[in-house]
């Protein structure tokens, strides 16, 4: 479960993963950038022309919601890995670009809007 996860641990089953299968030396930042968007973009092929009503009758389907599940577990696996490979801490990444997300995402601006932060300069 995600509430008993830690992001370290992960990363250790993904790299003992890629040792196991001596795919280590295929695992260089640009590859593993490439297949990360591929992931990304099969996870998209599921909303594809889809209303937002269709989207949450297809998770409302056993089937459908384990085949995004999959999707999203191969985007994460992708994402341990390269940060794993490029030794950035994602957690340290991530409150990193939470704090420069709120200089350009000012509350008092943005609050309930969908536009790039350049519309409010």
């Amino acid at each position: 479960m995600d509430n008993d996860s830690k992001i370290q641990e992960m990363k250790e089953i993904v790299t003992a993963f890629a040792k196991e299968r001596d795919w280590e030396k295929f695992h260089n930042p640009k590859d593993l950038g490439v297949a990360l968007g591929i992931e990304v973009a099969e996870l998209m092929e599921h909303f594809r022309f889809k209303t937002n009503e269709e989207v949450q009758e297809m998770l409302m389907d056993a089937e459908k919601k384990k085949e995004i599940s999959n999707e999203l577990a191969d985007i994460f696996h992708g994402l341990l890995r390269i940060s794993e490979v490029c030794s950035i801490d994602l957690s340290e990444a991530l409150k990193e670009k939470m704090v420069e997300a709120r200089k350009k995402y000012p509350v008092e601006l943005v609050k309930g809007k969908p536009d790039k932060y350049t519309h409010y300069k």
